[in-house]
């Protein structure tokens, strides 16, 4: 007979994924053995809880109102089993962790000889891309995104603030003299964040809110902002980047922080995020209370930057 809990894993995660092969996949098992456990459940429950055709899988009526029960279900028990094994469980095993490349390679790598001394039983795999990884489909406990989280099947745990800034080098600055307002950003060499719609090779975008936007244009961007950073530090152009890649260069005067009509966008935040459809595991928990302690409210990045 099989386990009606592990019926409602399946179940939810094949509504979530829309698909039979990814959620046996996810759950590490057959999609035989899956497709198995959504049969025994509408055979107990009397009901057919999925369209299937040969493109897709959706939610049948009984299905959408059974799967509020089974969400509801699956989190208490997790809470339940969290609530009872806090004080026994330790962090072992394997945890994946996908992260943008400069600030993984920044401000997490740093970081991960500490997190290894207080839990030395567990493996960090750190994937480094700045592409949006699907957690789910390719596997990775937690990632780390900075921005605002568009995404509603993941939840989000807030680790820093991410500021913006626009600086540009000394010697570029004496050559072309100091923009003073975001209109005169039209007359500068600026680099692009090709990845980046607000900060992007054709206009970046002002105000808390980004509401003023102003066109740009440079002869280099990039899709990576160490890249960037680095041209503007050989006298190239204005940047308009993230202070934990700028905040070196800034205190080292090497990178000059300009001061403009308008203020920076404001960024939500750097963020830890993981599936919704899963209360976290010990070790993404503890991975996020580290990265938290460490990384906030006043990241290092901008210590001693105003």
């Amino acid at each position: 007979m099989l386990d009606q809990i592990t019926g409602m894993r399946v179940f939810a995660r094949v509504a979530a994924l829309g698909s039979l092969s990814g959620s046996a996949r996810a759950l590490g098992m057959s999609q035989t053995m899956a497709t198995k456990h959504v049969a025994a459940l509408e055979e107990k429950l009397g009901v057919k809880l999925l369209h299937r055709t040969t493109r897709k899988i959706t939610l049948t009526e009984a299905g959408r109102r059974y799967l509020e029960s089974v969400e509801r279900i699956l989190t208490e028990l997790a809470e339940a089993e969290a609530t009872a094994a806090a004080e026994r469980i330790e962090v072992t095993g394997i945890l994946r962790v996908n992260a943008p490349v400069s600030f993984g390679v920044r401000e997490i790598a740093p970081l991960m000889a500490e997190f290894s001394r207080l839990h030395p039983a567990l493996t960090v795999d750190m994937g480094l891309n700045d592409r949006m990884v699907n957690l789910v489909e390719e596997g990775w406990d937690v990632a780390v995104r900075i921005g605002r989280i568009h995404d509603q099947t993941l939840i989000a745990r807030k680790l820093a603030p991410c500021r913006l800034l626009v600086a540009g080098s000394p010697a570029y600055l004496a050559e072309r003299g100091k923009p003073r307002t975001v209109a005169d950003l039209s007359s500068h060499n600026c680099l692009g964040y090709t990845l980046s719609s607000t900060l992007g090779p054709h206009r970046w975008s002002f105000g808390v809110d980004g509401s003023v936007t102003v066109p740009i244009r440079g002869t280099f961007q990039a899709s990576n902002g160490d890249a960037l950073v680095a041209a503007a530090l050989a006298g190239q152009g204005l940047v308009y980047e993230p202070t934990f890649l700028l905040g070196n260069d800034i205190r080292a005067r090497r990178l000059v922080a300009l001061t403009l009509d308008h203020p920076p966008l404001e960024l939500p935040g750097v963020f830890a995020v993981y599936a919704s459809n899963r209360h976290p595991p010990a070790k993404v928990r503890a991975f996020i209370d580290f990265l938290v302690q460490r990384l906030g409210p006043v990241p290092p990045w901008d210590r001693a930057l105003d």
